[in-house]
């Protein structure tokens, strides 16, 4: 029992995972401006306050004080066929496959920019990085190898940015991020009862955030952004429920983990009066989970093999301008997912992807704007062949999809 409790630790915050916008447990929506493009030229953008994000050398090209805030909804689909369990004894595990796993969630995001003189430009944001959550209903048949996942980073960043020369500016922004997890899962007792092991945990770590950006010519802006590793010890406890004495209680645990850096690049480029064109490609070094070993009050600790990839995103999108008072948007991005075919399990039953997206901007008034945007995104259908030995195994194939939704309001000060 010891074992198994140790086995589930290790899977704890990293592990946690269902449909997010972006692969892994990472999320894209900091910016509804650039979310009508499927994110295609987020770095080199710079048209409002969440460049703070998508590149802080973009708060160079901000003229005016300004604050924008907005709020991503994400309603996720998935049909589970083909699904078939069996205990550690060989036993068929019965119960359901309902799909609905996803509860319907919000990700908000604000941030404020402004000059300091004609060479520095100073902000905050603060927004949600990564982020997921899986709710399977309690008789889920793969319930063994997790039925509730939950994790979240909220991130505040101050920023400065600095415009070397006419050409060229940098940015650079210390973050501070903080994570909390909830992983729980049910244990076969070889009884009508299972028995249920819950896991929290939480830190707070910084890391950083810097970016360049490049006029190349007075129609095209190169960009680049770095998004910076970081290391957290998450402390917290294991709760056991429902098995023999003298296993059950609360026990003190830590998890070491490591949210994966990110390079993204990306060109805009204007070619006429009306016409905008953005194209991008986003690196993320999912590699850093490979393997996930607890630190727990239990003698002996299990390694839990991970054996994620590097996964590369790739948008494409454009931007008309109708009117002096309307822009209209629309992109389409291709993302790996950094799982694979052996370890891919109900908590992460993510494939490749393929999103398109449609948004607009529309000025209110001298001083106020509204961005909009809509998203589909639709998955590869993705096979799950697991099995431990003290679990059993699970079989099945997952279809899933999921829309998301977006209001973004800006202000000029």
């Amino acid at each position: 029992m010891k074992k198994i409790l140790a086995s589930l630790l290790a899977v704890g915050v990293a592990g946690a995972s269902g449909i997010a916008a972006g692969a892994g447990f990472a999320l894209n929506e900091q910016s509804i401006s650039a979310m009508g493009t499927s994110f295609a030229g987020r770095s080199s953008s710079a048209s409002d306050a969440t460049t703070l994000y998508g590149n802080p050398a973009g708060m160079a090209l901000l003229d005016r004080a300004q604050a924008s805030g907005g709020l991503a909804v994400i309603h996720a689909s998935s049909r589970i066929d083909s699904a078939s369990a069996n205990s550690p004894f060989g036993t068929e595990v019965q119960g359901s496959n309902k799909g609905d796993m996803v509860p319907f969630t919000g990700v908000p995001m604000g941030f404020y920019v402004r000059p300091l003189d004609e060479r520095w430009h100073a902000g905050v944001g603060i927004y949600v990085p990564f982020g997921m959550i899986t709710d399977y209903e309690r008789g889920f048949q793969g319930r063994y190898f997790g039925d509730y996942s939950e994790v979240r980073v909220i991130t505040l960043q101050p920023t400065l940015s600095y415009k070397v020369n006419e050409r060229l500016s940098l940015g650079f922004g210390p973050t501070l991020n903080r994570v909390d997890g909830r992983l729980e899962t049910a244990v076969f007792t070889g009884t009508a009862t299972d028995g249920r092991i819950i896991i929290k945990g939480d830190d707070t770590a910084v890391g950083y955030n810097l970016g360049a950006l490049l006029q190349v010519t007075p129609a095209t802006r190169l960009g680049v952004t770095y998004h910076s590793m970081v290391d957290y010890r998450l402390e917290g406890r294991v709760q056991v429920r429902n098995l023999p004495p003298p296993v059950n209680g609360n026990y003190p645990a830590t998890l070491d983990l490591r949210t994966p850096e990110m390079i993204d690049l990306s060109v805009t480029h204007q070619l006429d009066p009306r016409w905008t064109l953005h194209a991008g490609a986003a690196w993320t070094r999912w590699s850093r989970l490979q393997t996930i070993k607890p630190v727990s009050a239990f003698p002996s600790a299990i390694e839990e093999k991970q054996h994620w990839n590097d996964s590369w995103a790739y948008a494409f999108g454009a931007t008309l301008q109708l009117n002096p008072r309307l822009q209209l948007r629309s992109g389409i991005a291709f993302d790996q997912s950094p799982t694979n075919n052996i370890e891919r399990s109900p908590r992460i039953p993510s494939g490749d992807r393929v999103a398109v997206s449609l948004g607009l901007g529309w000025q209110l008034s001298e001083q106020t704007s509204v961005d909009l945007a809509w998203s589909y995104l639709r998955e590869e259908d993705t096979d799950i062949d697991i099995s431990n030995p003290r679990k059993g195994n699970y079989r099945a194939t997952y279809k899933n999809s999921a829309h998301g939704l977006g209001a973004q309001f800006n202000y000029l000060f």
